[in-house]
């Protein structure tokens, strides 16, 4: 089995910067720390995607944006301009909020557009699409579900949760992701990915990108508290 440097790992690593008390003053520190650790990219918030873009200039770190954040029952017209807002703020790929409760209430077909308009923003512009189920009010099925409705509207990646919702990724819903969409859409798990061992084990099952809060806990092997 594949054993990671910690520059390997951090190398797949979105930084979640998306609590709510979170300032400006926080958004450069992350920034700082995020291109000393050489992630992949820090995730924010839309209304610091400028701020972002600015802080991570000349660095190899991206900006990602949350989109329909954190519950996702924004409208899709909601969703598309708030994607297109970011990609003009400096945003290179996009982790938009599937609507769960449309899912759950079997109306697919307003799911699947709701993806879809952010996706025909962000694909002519070359930015990345990231769907986040919020798979703690999905059975293993649903999930599947999902990420077939997700790849039909074209999106890159297939996403575990937002840290807001009581629960987190797992290897099982990584498992049916993979044995679902594995291969055509990427994978990322987010929540909970507190510890080195955590984030190794994901990446072992073949994962593409990781969602990590507490960057600098799990690289440098320790354990961090809270649900991201």
């Amino acid at each position: 089995m594949k054993q990671f440097t910690v520059a390997e790992v951090a190398a797949t690593i979105d930084h979640a910067v998306l609590k709510p008390n979170f300032t400006n003053a926080d958004v450069e520190k992350h920034a700082k720390m995020c291109i000393a650790r050489g992630v992949f990219s820090m995730c924010v918030r839309p209304s610091d995607a400028a701020l972002a873009a600015g802080c991570l200039q000349g660095s190899n770190v991206l900006v990602s944006v949350v989109i329909g954040f954190p519950h996702g029952h924004h409208r899709p017209e909601v969703k598309a301009l708030e994607a297109e807002l970011a990609i003009r703020d400096g945003a290179r790929e996009l982790d938009m909020v599937m609507n769960v409760g449309k899912f759950l209430s079997g109306d697919f077909d307003a799911v699947k557009k709701d993806i879809a308009a952010v996706v025909a923003v962000a694909k002519p512009k070359g930015v990345l699409v990231k769907v986040i189920f919020e798979t703690a009010y999905l059975t293993l099925d649903q999930i599947a579900k999902a990420c077939l409705i997700a790849e039909e509207a074209g999106a890159d990646f297939v996403k575990t949760s937002t840290g807001f919702a009581n629960g987190t990724a797992t290897p099982e819903i990584i498992e049916v992701m993979k044995k679902t969409v594995g291969g055509r859409v990427k994978i990322k798990p987010s929540g909970g990915i507190r510890d080195w061992k955590t984030a190794v084990g994901y990446l072992q099952q073949g994962v593409d990108r990781l969602g990590v809060g507490s960057t600098e806990a799990v690289l440098d092997g320790g354990q961090a508290s809270g649900n991201y």
